[in-house]
């Protein structure tokens, strides 16, 4: 069985793709420890053309990543059962947040909620308040990360440093 990687200060970008809101998250993992080095959201107005807001992502995106200066990226794979229309725009920011990241020269990996949820609680079912509250403790932060979708990318960046393997 392969055990974690012991990651020697790699700087990780984690995103939580969305069309209102992008939550970004960047983390220094080192050693079995993390800490944050930024954290937001990247919010566009709902009566924007979709193109515009697609735009605001790609743009502000490329800005975090030339001020964090990540070394790998961990995007959230999309989850949807039942809207359509939601899961297409929210496809179409994840597309402009691939691209930005590739851009960038920057590997990434993705993950489910599923996974996530495993790499940060141990149990794929845990709650949105489980999975923050492990984020403020992992990164020993006063309180949880906000907004939720600050939280959520932080914990994606996480689950990657967690599930690194050799």
């Amino acid at each position: 069985m392969l055990q974690p990687v012991t990651i020697q200060g790699m700087r990780i970008l984690g995103i939580d793709p969305g069309t209102g809101i992008t939550g970004f998250g960047v983390i220094e993992a080192d050693k079995g420890k993390f800490t944050m080095v930024d954290g937001g959201v990247i919010r566009t107005p709902a009566k924007q053309a979709l193109e515009l807001r697609l735009e605001t992502i790609y743009d502000n995106l490329k800005e975090v990543i030339s001020d964090t200066k990540p070394e790998v990226a961990a995007v959230e794979s999309l989850f949807f059962a039942q809207n359509v229309t939601t899961a297409m725009s929210v496809a179409q920011a994840r597309g402009v947040v691939l691209l930005a990241i590739i851009k960038a020269g920057l590997d990434h990996e993705e993950y489910t909620p599923l996974q996530v949820k495993q790499a940060l609680t141990g149990y794929g079912r845990a709650d949105k308040n489980q999975i923050q509250q492990m984020v403020k403790t992992l990164l020993n932060l006063n309180e949880i990360p906000k907004p939720d979708d600050c939280a959520d990318a932080l914990a994606v960046a996480i689950c990657h440093a967690m599930s690194t393997r050799l």
